[in-house]
């Protein structure tokens, strides 16, 4: 009896060590899962990246972002051209947001760019780019994509350096820029339709050059919803 006794045991400890050996293993593997997240502090939500950059730094309100080459996220009109590996640092966001940042570049390659992404899946985003463009103007560029992407060229900037705001009201979002984070200039004012789980973030570009390093300063995020689309507030 006492050798059956120690048996049953000796089956149970052996039973129990598999599994809290397979559950250890399932949790560590489940949390190397599990993706990097980052806190900006200005930012009441975690961040993470999709697509990881070449390299970036955060500190307090600013966030610098690296950029490999032929980076970019557009869906060409003529369906000839579509990617999205440029690298994004993104949270889940409000229903209803403001948030705003500066954008600074070297403008050194044709489409180097940074920008404030609102992004719901690979097919339906918003970016809203500082980008060298096809004449090698500094330009303020948003685009708009619903399966296929536009691209509209705004205002021509004199520097490498702009302040922009994006605004979410229900299914509205307002663009807009400032030449000094003071006086704001609605870009654009469109229906999009955002389901709950969509992100909001920070993509840094280089289609054709080598690299392309963004600075995003005065980092602000609230979560509120405007009542003046022309005044943003």
């Amino acid at each position: 009896m006492g050798r059956f006794v120690f048996t049953m045991k000796f089956e149970f400890m052996r039973k129990f060590i598999c599994l809290l050996f397979t559950l250890t293993w399932v949790y560590s593997k489940a949390d190397a899962q599990k993706p990097e997240t980052l806190q900006i502090p200005t930012i009441p939500h975690p961040l993470s990246w999709s697509n990881k950059p070449l390299s970036y730094s955060i500190r307090m309100d600013t966030l610098d972002i690296q950029a490999g080459e032929k980076t970019d996220m557009f869906r060409d009109p003529n369906v000839a051209y579509n990617t999205d590996n440029a690298p994004k640092l993104m949270f889940y966001a409000d229903d209803d947001f403001v948030i705003s940042a500066s954008i600074e570049q070297a403008f050194t390659s044709q489409w180097d760019g940074g920008a404030l992404v609102v992004w719901q899946d690979s097919l339906n985003w918003i970016k809203f780019c500082f980008e060298k463009d096809y004449t090698g103007a500094r330009r303020v560029v948003s685009v708009v994509t619903k399966n296929i992407s536009d691209d509209c060229n705004s205002v021509e900037m004199p520097g490498n350096r702009v302040f922009y705001k994006i605004a979410k009201a229900d299914n509205v979002v307002t663009l807009y820029f400032s030449a000094d984070g003071i006086k704001w200039f609605l870009v654009r004012h469109l229906q999009f339709d955002l389901k709950p789980g969509f992100q909001v973030g920070f993509l840094a570009q280089s289609p054709t050059g080598k690299k392309c390093t963004v600075q995003f300063s005065h980092i602000a995020y609230t979560k509120k919803k405007i009542k003046d689309p022309y005044l943003g507030e």
